[in-house]
């Protein structure tokens, strides 16, 4: 089989694409890396709180409908999703900590 001319151009072509594009993509990186501001942690924190609140009141409500009681699941379960809500908040806030402080300069925390 006899090569094409157009098929040298087209192997020239598709290197230049791919060097261009390897020029061009920043660099990836991974999800803990990238730096939030206060209001997306803010709204985060809110977010976990709720989904807490929400969860442990649908778990609630569903087990007082289904075994037709009074509410006493309704506020067994949102008082254990708001306990979650909070533990999470906790956990979130630890970390943000914890990556504030390594990404922080170096300085003395004595008052000069």
């Amino acid at each position: 089989m006899a090569q094409h001319p157009d098929d040298e151009q087209l192997r020239q072509l598709h290197d230049r694409i791919a060097a261009a594009k390897s020029a061009a993509s920043p660099p990836s990186k991974a999800h803990q890396e990238e730096h939030y501001s206060k209001a997306n942690i803010g709204w985060r924190m809110v977010t976990e709180l709720v989904a807490g609140l929400g969860i442990g009141f649908g778990i609630g409500y569903g087990l007082d409908v289904l075994l037709g009681t009074i509410p006493i699941f309704l506020v067994i379960f949102t008082l254990l999703g708001f306990a979650a809500g909070v533990k999470t908040m906790m956990r979130t806030a630890k970390e943000v900590q914890t990556t504030g402080r390594a990404h922080a300069p170096d300085t003395d925390d004595e008052a000069p």
